[in-house]
């Protein structure tokens, strides 16, 4: 009833602000953010925290103690019942975007960030500890979005701009060497690691229709998954390795995956190749589920959806 009753009030409000004439409105109106918990076994959400300001992309710590946000440029920490831990000391660092993730065994800590220094937009991804420090720069190219690491920790994946083009890229975090998995026209997007290390799953605008996609860690094999009429995104895989929830934007928005737009998450089942939606249509997009946000054991996941005044 919370999660209906909040999207009521953010559907009524978006629609009188999103248009392409008040664009500028949306952006300068007042966004309230709401962390919501959904849990595969009850089929139902739970809010577990709202905050008047603009908050993206939870992350569940593999130890079961935590979740991480971003907002303003900062990481922060909340205990997995809502309540606010602190900041995560990223260095000189305070351009902190919304691709960010937990290493497998929690040790360490997976970003994007851009630089005060550069002019205009940038994004380099680096390492530090879970406790926070000095971060390790990983990528020296820019723009580069983090979005997965390895298993075993010794790689990373994540979608960059080069020579024009979105593409899929891995990297040896120790050797820092990237390699290019991805050819195709168009964006591809949001890869992330299958739990037992066989597959990538990504999403791809290859074919003028933003689905989601599956191939080997090598880049070999590419085969599209989901086949409809809505944006798909950010594919996620459970702990299992049975399914993967996605946002879906029930709007086609081409290559964009814009904030404040009618979404919904849905679970693709592996084994039957069925999907189902999970949530109702609410306001999201960017900032809801841009990274895994599963908990440890599988049952749950953390979602973020907004309503603006």
């Amino acid at each position: 009833m919370e999660l209906f009753l909040n999207n009521l009030l953010g559907l009524f409000l978006v629609l009188n602000f999103i248009t392409d004439s008040n664009a500028q409105s949306l952006k300068k109106s007042k966004v309230s953010s709401y962390l919501y918990l959904y849990d595969l076994i009850e089929k139902k959400s739970k809010l577990l925290k709202s905050e008047n300001r603009h908050i993206e992309a939870p992350n569940w710590d593999p130890n079961n103690n935590f979740l991480i946000i971003n907002s303003n440029g900062r990481l922060e920490k909340y205990d997995t019942e809502g309540h606010y831990i602190g900041v995560i000391p990223t260095g000189s660092l305070n351009k902190c975007n919304n691709d960010h993730g937990i290493s497998h065994d929690g040790k360490n800590l997976f970003f994007s960030s851009g630089k005060r220094k550069i002019k205009g937009h940038s994004s380099f991804i680096y390492k530090v500890s879970i406790l926070g420090g000095k971060p390790e720069l990983l990528t020296e190219n820019s723009p580069s979005y983090w979005h997965g690491v390895s298993p075993n920790g010794k790689d990373i994946v994540y979608t960059a701009k080069r020579n024009n083009n979105y593409d899929i890229y891995i990297m040896n975090i120790d050797e820092k060497k990237e390699v290019r998995l991805t050819f195709a026209q168009g964006l591809d997007d949001g890869p992330e690691y299958s739990p037992d290390g066989k597959f990538i799953y990504f999403n791809s605008f290859r074919e003028g229709k933003m689905e989601i996609w599956r191939m080997l860690t090598d880049g070999s094999c590419q085969e599209k998954l989901t086949h409809d009429d809505y944006s798909n995104w950010f594919p996620h895989v459970a702990p299992d390795n049975k399914k993967f929830i996605f946002l879906s934007y029930v709007e086609d928005q081409k290559q964009n995956h814009p904030f404040g737009k009618n979404v919904k998450l849905r679970l693709y089942n592996l084994i039957t190749k069925s999907i189902e939606d999970i949530t109702p249509t609410f306001i999201g997009g960017q900032g809801t589920i841009n990274v895994s946000s599963w908990s440890p054991d599988g049952t749950k996941f953390a979602y973020i959806s907004y309503s603006f005044q």
